[in-house]
């Protein structure tokens, strides 16, 4: 059985997609199961076994865990993100788990300068402790996340960020998913660490120039010093402390370690990734209107 942690999430969510299109069974973990299974494709709903399982209730993590043998772990970032996992790990392997996917981030090192990404390392390091077979994601930034900008580009015109001229390797969720479905049906493919982006990196000001021509309207790129950025992000933007301190410091990750494209996704899927301007046309309604 493959069993999906964060089944409600973006890349979770990706992922359970991307699986039973392709006629996988699977079981989808989610604290609200319901929920979950109301919002599921009819054609696909049969495939989906839709299970209770909260990281604050071992008992039910453990109880949903049972029958595994491959488990996609995805959390949600958050001040106890690392505790989750950690839990996870360990009652997935103890529960005869065999195969683990875990999507991580890039810079998962001792000394990141990203805090969630030194939160990242722990968890890999308890999986080569538990020497269980493990494939790493390392998805840089979710195109998904550019959504959250969209208020202030549809009232304002302006995008407030702290990397200058740095380009950033936008990956769209469901490139993620694809990629997680292949390691998790395909044995060889199984094992290593995988790094995923888009076919190009983009600066802000590059991104501003795609949404003005999509929205016949300027948008403008303000560069903020990185306290002010996460000032911003908390009063105007209305994130909590926690995240808007993670915004900065993946934006200044991509200032001090310049990006590069990464094939792994093609190589995988045997397509090329998803395009960012494809993306933005997508949601170019959530652009134009505030409310939208």
């Amino acid at each position: 059985m493959i069993t999906i942690m964060g089944a409600s999430g973006a890349t979770g969510g990706a992922t359970l997609h991307s699986l039973t299109t392709q006629g996988v069974p699977v079981r989808a973990l989610s604290r609200d199961p319901e929920r979950l299974a109301a919002g599921l494709d009819p054609r696909t709903r049969h495939l989906v076994e839709a299970v209770f399982a909260d990281a604050d209730d071992p008992d039910s993590l453990r109880s949903a865990l049972k029958g595994t043998g491959q488990l996609f772990l995805t959390m949600a970032n958050g001040p106890r993100q690392v505790e989750y996992e950690l839990l996870t790990v360990d009652l997935a392997v103890r529960g005869g788990v065999e195969h683990i996917v875990k999507v991580s981030a890039p810079a998962a090192e001792p000394d990141s300068p990203v805090a969630v990404s030194r939160g990242h390392h722990l968890v890999e390091e308890r999986l080569r402790a538990h020497g269980v077979t493990t494939t790493v994601l390392r998805p840089y930034a979710f195109m998904q996340k550019l959504l959250l900008l969209a208020p202030g580009i549809a009232a304002a015109g302006l995008i407030h960020g702290a990397m200058g001229s740095a380009r950033c390797n936008y990956v769209d969720c469901r490139d993620i998913g694809d990629v997680a479905a292949a390691v998790l049906t395909r044995p060889e493919a199984a094992g290593g660490s995988l790094a995923l982006t888009g076919g190009r990196a983009y600066s802000h000001p590059e991104v501003a120039g795609m949404l003005s021509g999509l929205l016949g309207r300027p948008v403008g790129y303000v560069d903020l010093p990185p306290e002010e950025l996460r000032a911003h992000l908390v009063a105007r933007a209305g994130m909590p402390d926690w995240l808007a301190a993670h915004v900065v410091e993946i934006q200044r990750l991509a200032v001090e370690r310049p990006e590069s494209p990464d094939d792994a996704a093609t190589r995988l899927t045997g397509r090329p990734p998803r395009t960012l301007e494809a993306f933005l046309q997508e949601h170019a309604d959530r652009f134009r209107h505030p409310f939208h």
